[in-house]
């Protein structure tokens, strides 16, 4: 049963992975070392409904932003899962998970429950105002997206990695990695939260 998943899930990310290589990148996405602009977005943790606020996750310690195309497509489903089995990871490193995305935005409530495990908030960017502003866009089938890209943000709102990839199996790893080397940095900081 095991190799049967494994195997449905090597599937879909290969159907994912052929779907956005039809997709035109129209930005590259911000620097290293850039600020991160800052944004307030309605959206869901658990399916509750939420308003996220850049600046006030911040205080509490870095951000793992990161967007992604559209709520309940074959790649996000698979990148929300990750992100939720590695919650734990972050939050005991003080940092704040939050995903954001231009498409499907009247189902960011239900993706936050059953594809977020009710692990992080969620967002929704109608008209990828915000995913523009990071430059980190697409079009896919006439559609202004968000295109697959992760960031991690300290407290002071400089960006510490910019990745963009379309394989959603990338940016865990990546981000978690990023996010334990500013913690052994700054380890007051990470203790504090």
């Amino acid at each position: 049963m095991k190799e049967i998943k494994k195997f449905a899930r090597t599937l879909t990310l290969a159907a994912a992975i052929a779907a956005s290589l039809t997709a035109l990148t129209a930005q590259a996405a911000l620097p290293v070392g850039a600020k991160a602009p800052d944004f307030e977005l309605q959206g869901a943790l658990g399916g509750k409904p939420l308003t996220f606020s850049l600046q006030k996750a911040l205080q509490k310690g870095p951000v793992v932003l990161y967007f992604f195309p559209a709520a309940f497509s074959a790649g996000c489903t698979i990148e929300a899962h990750d992100f939720a089995e590695a919650s734990d990871s972050f939050n005991k490193l003080g940092a704040t998970v939050v995903g954001v995305t231009a498409g499907n935005t009247d189902q960011v409530s239900d993706f936050s429950k059953l594809e977020c495990r009710d692990k992080f908030a969620v967002a929704a960017d109608p008209g990828a105002k915000v995913a523009a502003e990071y430059k980190t866009l697409m079009e896919m089938k006439g559609k202004t997206l968000s295109d697959r890209t992760s960031y991690v943000i300290a407290p002071d709102g400089d960006i510490l990695l910019s990745y963009t990839d379309r394989n959603p199996e990338t940016h865990i790893q990546k981000t978690l990695d990023t996010v334990k080397t500013w913690s052994e940095s700054h380890p007051h900081a990470a203790a504090a939260n």
